[in-house]
């Protein structure tokens, strides 16, 4: 088996992260578990990176690329309603499929919540800055109008609360959601 290269190492070390931080959260992740789920030494993970601030920030900013990444598949060569529907569709497989990148972004906003306390602005700005740049992702598509991407991005974050607390299909929570979640509305069944 050929060697991987520090590049690729890095990119095993940044998928690694995104799976312990959303499990464990920022406070509650080691390096340790990190380098272990790799494979690497904890010295040779700091060589890749200078410390578990820098690990987190990577794996946030990959978590928000996968997102935009993804919408910008979904919606390529579509604009307004079909773009929403297109984006709502692979945002809800994709939570579905893989509830780290879900469970990442939830512990993205605890830890910047959680580093401002601390008087640490200088986290809680590079992580809004990925989420800027979800946001312009979105907003584009969808007609760059500031009150749809609104209530897309409301919508998402409100079944990313619901799925992180694990309430399952068909529970009343549920209730005030059209069967497509993300459709606009005024929050009344669909016929």
């Amino acid at each position: 088996m050929p060697r991987m290269s520090a590049e690729e190492r890095r990119e095993s070390v940044v998928r690694a992260a995104m799976e312990e931080f959303g499990r464990g959260g920022y406070y509650g992740t080691s390096t340790e578990a990190i380098a272990k789920r790799v494979g690497v030494s904890q010295p040779y993970l700091f060589r890749l990176f200078p410390g578990k601030r820098a690990i987190f920030l990577a794996a946030a900013d990959r978590c928000i690329q996968d997102t935009i990444r993804m919408f910008e598949e979904a919606a390529e060569g579509l604009e307004g309603e079909e773009a929403l529907h297109a984006m709502a569709t692979a945002y809800k497989a994709a939570i579905a499929e893989q509830p780290s990148r879900l469970m990442m972004q939830m512990q993205m906003f605890l830890a910047v919540a959680a580093a401002e306390q601390e008087g640490d602005r200088e986290f809680g700005e590079a992580v809004r800055a990925g989420w800027m740049r979800l946001w312009d992702a979105v907003h584009v598509p969808l007609g760059a109008e500031v009150a749809g991407t609104t209530h897309f991005m409301a919508h998402g974050m409100l079944i990313n609360c619901l799925v992180a607390l694990g309430f399952p299909a068909g529970h009343r929570v549920w209730e005030g959601l059209h069967a497509d979640p993300f459709q606009r509305g005024t929050g009344e069944p669909e016929a």
